[in-house]
């Protein structure tokens, strides 16, 4: 295929642009990379896929016929531990990577078909379906070299302390108090006798449905050695909206009952990593701009902070 700039979608040039010289560099080359992949991997690249921001993904087709999905990553965004995770799990509740060069940051990827989000179903089958396939995914094996739990808990309590400052401070000190509280106790709590290979950001849009199966397999991990408890969060930081139309307190205690009930982990790490996972979120929108879902995120904390599971 050939790109013209239109064909890159616009959240991709953006990001590329924030990279400044190294982006606008893999922009121009942008065109000869998939040209070059198309004759290296027997592949014929279609159009441009429509999601995330941090690669350009097209459609391809493989010289058996398979439908696949070309994935070229940005410069700022290393492709090595999601190369690692999905070879480990081999299409075990992830894609499927059927061609990789880590140099280049490409990807070749099975086709799924649409995201659990996209189904209009309501939140307590999402729930479901994202927890049954997460258990599936934490027997993978997992690859050394991977960040920890310990780390990550270490990571979110810095940058909730740091960015909630450099923004005015805009949720209680309570909200912020609470956060590095459950911090502190789940860096201390890591045991790599227990943990397992986390996706780390299974929300609705990162699981496809797989064609003709009824299940689903997730995209784009970012892959830790955590508890499980870790990969819970994300599903406790989502859907703030629907906490906030009825009584968040009783809605959030009720859906850690649920994520603990569907998967076997304990609810109070469940509600600690959903807590700090909820305060990052709440403040990384507010920094990039999204205002209205950083101030339900973090509303929704306000709400919890004095209360547990």
């Amino acid at each position: 295929m050939s790109l013209g700039a239109h064909d890159v979608p616009a959240a991709v040039r953006g990001k590329a642009a924030a990279l400044g010289a190294a982006g606008e560099r893999w922009l121009r080359g942008l065109d000869a990379e998939v040209a070059a992949l198309e004759r290296e991997w027997g592949i014929v690249v279609g159009s441009p896929l429509l999601g995330g921001a941090d690669a350009f993904v097209a459609a391809a087709t493989t010289a058996g016929g398979e439908p696949a999905v070309l994935k070229l990553a940005l410069p700022s965004q290393g492709p090595a531990h999601q190369i690692a995770c999905l070879r480990a799990a081999a299409g075990r509740s992830y894609v499927r990577l059927l061609r990789h060069d880590e140099a280049r940051g490409a990807l070749l990827l099975e086709r799924l078909g649409p995201a659990l989000g996209d189904l209009g179903l309501p939140v307590a089958r999402q729930l479901e379906v994202l927890c049954a396939t997460l258990t599936r995914a934490w027997t993978v094996p997992a690859p050394g070299g991977f960040t920890t739990g310990a780390e990550k808990a270490s990571w979110l309590a810095g940058f909730i302390r740091e960015t909630w400052d450099a923004l005015g401070r805009p949720c209680s000190e309570r909200v912020v108090t609470t956060a590095l509280g459950f911090a502190a106790a789940r860096e201390a709590a890591f045991d790599p006798a227990t943990a397992v290979l986390v996706h780390a950001d299974a929300h609705s849009g990162n699981a496809l449905a797989v064609p003709g199966d009824g299940e689903f397999r997730l995209i784009d991990p970012d892959g830790l050695f955590a508890e499980p408890a870790c990969d819970l969060a994300v599903p406790m930081r989502e859907w703030s909206t629907e906490l906030l139309a009825g009584d968040p307190v009783r809605g959030a205690r009720e859906r850690c009952a649920t994520l603990s009930r569907l998967t076997g982990v304990d609810p109070d790490p469940i509600w600690a990593w959903g807590f700090m996972e909820r305060v990052a979120t709440g403040l990384l929108c507010l920094q990039s701009d999204q205002e209205q879902l950083g101030r339900d995120t973090l509303a929704v904390a306000e709400a919890i902070a004095v209360v547990r599971p």
